[in-house]
């Protein structure tokens, strides 16, 4: 049986769920941010920074950072949006033999009044994470409840543990065409994407990739998402990042599903994608 407690990340209110199998989440009200699953085995799947404020101050660097209503600067708005910024609210739990869940629901009565008039749209965003044995699905859903049509864009910015990055590699990806960070569109005509310097990559997206880790392979998955972000900050980025310990780009590496520009959403429309990571 699912056990859910209410618990603490640093200073941040937070639910914490552990499956009949052992499997655990913990999701922080702030920003419904996932930051820690660890499969049955007991193993961290994901990476968090120890340089991050864990006080609501700022975004949190690691684990499932939420995306919305743009992705990075791909709109008028706050940088990756305020969802990640927010506090959300548990809008469910549950769970039987096979699989445990806990939902997250976020709305405009939810946002501090200066992203209310910032983004003045009619809304309702919400976040189910549901535990299936070594498997984590991530459902997100986005509702237009207004009258009007708005643009958005999404992404689950996921930080992976990695253990190391030289022993690191992604396959899945060979004969995608990619935008790198200086805007070079390329095809990737090796079978498997390795890390020996800063990667900022941006794939077209495929039904599957796999991470390939020294201790563990991971299958993940998407739909209803168009691309693949794939990010490493490489040493020099890193030392430049205050929220980044300058060692700690080798323990991690980025790969998300998201919709990075803006598309409209009719009212009365629903957006749906899906990310399951299996071990």
């Amino acid at each position: 049986m699912a056990v859910v407690t209410n618990t603490a990340y640093g200073a941040l209110p937070a639910v914490h769920l552990i499956a009949a199998d052992g499997a655990q989440i913990t999701v922080s009200l702030f920003g419904a941010h996932l930051l820690s699953w660890k499969t049955g085995d007991g193993k961290e799947r994901l990476f968090v920074s120890s340089q991050t404020p864990l006080d609501g101050s700022k975004a949190i660097r690691g684990g499932v950072p939420v995306i919305f209503p743009q992705f990075n600067v791909r709109g008028p708005g706050l940088r990756h949006g305020f969802a990640r910024v927010s506090t959300w609210r548990l809008a469910g739990s549950g769970g039987d033999g096979g699989s445990s869940y806990l939902e997250f629901a976020l709305a405009p009565g939810d946002l501090s009044p200066e992203h209310q008039q910032a983004w003045p749209h009619a809304f309702a965003l919400s976040l189910r994470f549901t535990l299936h044995g070594d498997a984590l699905e991530i459902d997100y859903t986005v509702r237009n409840t207004g009258e009007q049509a708005f643009p958005f864009g999404v992404a689950l910015h996921t930080y992976y543990d990695v253990g190391h990055l030289d022993a690191t590699s992604i396959s899945g990806l060979q004969h995608q065409q990619y935008t790198d960070h200086h805007l070079n569109t390329r095809t990737q005509e090796y079978p498997a994407l390795h890390f020996t310097e800063k990667h900022d990559r941006l794939y077209q997206s495929t039904p599957a990739v796999t991470l390939n880790t020294a201790d563990a392979t991971l299958r993940l998955e998407q739909q209803g998402f168009s691309e693949w972000v794939v990010w490493n900050p490489g040493q020099a980025d890193a030392a430049a990042l205050v929220d980044l310990a300058d060692e700690e780009y080798q323990r991690f590496v980025c790969i998300e599903p998201a919709r990075i520009d803006q598309q409209p959403l009719a009212a009365g429309a629903t957006w749906a994608g899906k990310h399951k990571i299996a071990l």
